[in-house]
């Protein structure tokens, strides 16, 4: 089976460079749905239980220590290890994003069979904004995986929180959240490895796929990543990661809390790009093929559609914000009745 999808990977990706991309597209949704895992099969909301000493967990989230919950989801109950993750959520959110680390063995025959370790996005802010906030964020992501096959798939959840610590304000408290692909698993779905390296080189990037990512940051308005190092950290790159699938180099964005789309309260542009206010888009985007851009223009106005209706699909977020977030990405599309004059700001602004 593997020999087999192996060869159709090769022969989609041969053929992606052909004129006919059309069948390399069906090959690849083919394995696609043919790797998915049971957890990102559904759209539908997971309710599940969280139970174990959050109190504790945030109290010593600098320390990133793995502490023992029960999860309970579908009346199954699973043994995992919860630690506090993130950088910039951890320094201005009351909930810290988290790690759930399972079982493999233990998960079989279950949601979450195949899992190894999740993230969690969790809601930050204990008010509605916030909560709206995490609906939009999810948005992001699945707008993203309309314009590429190789892309974080999402799970919306409702988490029961329960804390046995007993030092919270509320000891139980239900809260929206979702969880997101592993890069193991995004690897396998799309035949590929995760590269961890200290730089990129531009000439080994899939440019179609470059093109796409920085098309869509600048439609969601995210200017928070960049393809160099990002302080504290050792490899490349700033909420992007990287995936070699045959001979080429594919970039995968995460982490939108900082996008005009979602325009958290909490969200500041850096001061160093002139913008005040995160809702003002920047191209942030770098210097390859005008071709590519233009394409990459071309294809996600193609899909206007689609991608304004994820919004009105997103269970829970309030009408307001649908239509606020509908306008935003509209301001985008309507730049698109001239493509080439976009692509040509684009290219001036490039890195």
């Amino acid at each position: 089976m593997n020999t087999n999808r192996d060869l159709l990977l090769k022969l989609a990706y041969k053929l992606s460079y052909s004129a006919q991309k059309l069948l390399a597209l069906v090959l690849l949704a083919l394995i696609c749905r043919a790797n998915a895992s049971p957890l990102f099969e559904d759209d539908t909301i997971l309710a599940i239980n969280l139970t174990g000493p959050f109190s504790t967990l945030i109290e010593e989230e600098k320390n990133r220590a793995e502490l023992p919950f029960v999860l309970r989801a579908d009346d199954v109950e699973h043994l995992i290890k919860v630690r506090v993750r993130g950088k910039s959520r951890t320094r201005v959110c009351d909930f810290p994003p988290l790690r759930l680390g399972f079982s493999e063995k233990n998960s079989e025959q279950t949601v979450f069979a195949g899992q190894t370790k999740l993230k969690l996005v969790a809601h930050c802010k204990d008010d509605s904004a916030a909560q709206a906030n995490i609906l939009e964020e999810y948005a992001a992501y699945k707008i993203f995986n309309l314009i590429s096959d190789v892309s974080y798939k999402v799970r919306l959840v409702q988490i029961t929180y329960h804390d046995t610590d007993g030092r919270m304000r509320e000891e139980t408290f239900v809260r929206t959240g979702f969880l997101i692909e592993s890069a193991s698993e995004l690897a396998d779905r799309v035949g590929g490895e995760p590269v961890r390296i200290t730089g990129v080189s531009l000439s080994s990037l899939d440019t179609a796929q470059a093109a796409a990512v920085f098309v869509f940051q600048y439609l969601i308005g995210n200017t928070d990543w960049s393809l160099v190092t990002a302080e504290a950290d050792d490899t490349c790159c700033h909420n992007i990661d990287l995936f070699d699938i045959g001979s080429r180099r594919f970039l995968v964005p995460y982490d939108f809390d900082l996008s005009g789309l979602e325009n958290a309260r909490y969200a500041r542009p850096d001061s160093s790009l002139g913008i005040s206010r995160v809702t003002q888009r920047r191209y942030r985007g770098y210097c390859i093929s005008s071709g590519a851009l233009s394409d990459a223009i071309s294809a996600i106005a193609g899909q206007k559609n689609d991608i304004l209706r994820v919004l009105t699909r997103v269970p829970g977020l309030p009408e307001k914000n649908v239509e606020a977030g509908k306008k935003y990405l509209d301001d985008f599309f309507v730049k698109t009745d001239d493509v080439e004059r976009l692509a040509r700001s684009f290219e001036r602004r490039c890195l």
